[in-house]
């Protein structure tokens, strides 16, 4: 049939993410750094999303094309709310396990682990700053939804950017925080890291989430997951953000 469907041109869209929250249907995902419309059935056509994009990438067209379909978007939806549960299987060692080798052949540098501070060396020149990360690891994908240091953690939402381009990145922002860093930009399967990110509330324990993007417009997809993340869990958590300047400067 002949209807209003949403398209996207490739060659504008950044991969910022700025769409996804707003279409209802989560008819848009971001894959390979690009918005990607899943399938026709469900997308309304009615465009909510095309205000959210700051590259203009987004428009509706008039094309054939299968018709809206209600249940197929609340099967969808029920997938993606459902994902969460599946992924404790894909958890990392816990950190009390007696061995640092992994398990299953999995690899050494996800294994779960707290950090404690380290104090600055007896007679180094000069002041040191001392690292404020007290976890492993820090990749979002690495992360286990259920890791010990989670509980009651306020957890710091990082693009992989902010820690090199903000000098006071330690002491400014991480100190007291759990961490997790992504990339809305290069990184795939986006709606991945809002399911781990639900899990990370209802299984983990997160208490707050604050989300550090650079300002870039590709880095506020950064955000947007944040936010699709909160909605979609079950417990209720404060979610707020920071932007960091290409200059290294912390702008709120």
């Amino acid at each position: 049939m002949l209807r209003p469907v949403v398209r996207i041109d490739e060659e504008l869209c950044d991969g910022c993410g700025e769409c996804v929250p707003s279409c209802e249907e989560g008819a848009i995902v971001i894959e390979n750094g690009k918005a990607r419309l899943v399938a026709d059935r469900l997308c309304d056509g009615l465009g909510a999303c095309l205000g959210h994009c700051p590259r203009g990438a987004i428009t509706v067209v008039e094309r054939p094309a299968e018709a809206f379909d209600p249940a197929a978007v609340e099967r969808h939806l029920a997938r993606r709310t459902a994902a969460p549960a599946r992924l404790p299987s894909l958890g990392d060692p816990p950190a009390t396990a007696p061995s640092p080798a992994p398990a299953a052949g999995g690899c050494p540098g996800s294994l779960s682990r707290r950090l404690e501070p380290r104090p600055a060396a007896p007679g180094d020149p000069g002041p040191r700053r001392a690292s404020a990360l007290r976890q492993w690891p820090v990749q979002l994908r690495l992360i286990a939804p259920n890791a010990p240091f989670l509980r009651d953690a306020d957890l710091l939402l990082a693009a992989d950017c902010a820690g090199f381009a903000m000098p006071e990145f330690h002491g400014d922002v991480l100190d007291g925080r759990a961490l997790a860093i992504a990339c809305p930009k290069l990184d795939t399967r986006l709606e991945d890291y809002v399911a781990r990110l639900v899990a990370m509330i209802d299984q983990g324990g997160v208490r707050s989430i604050h989300v550090l993007v650079m300002e870039v417009p590709c880095c506020r997809g950064l955000w947007g997951i944040a936010q699709e993340a909160a909605r979609l869990a079950r417990r209720e958590v404060p979610v707020s953000a920071a932007i960091v300047g290409t200059d290294g400067t912390l702008r709120t």
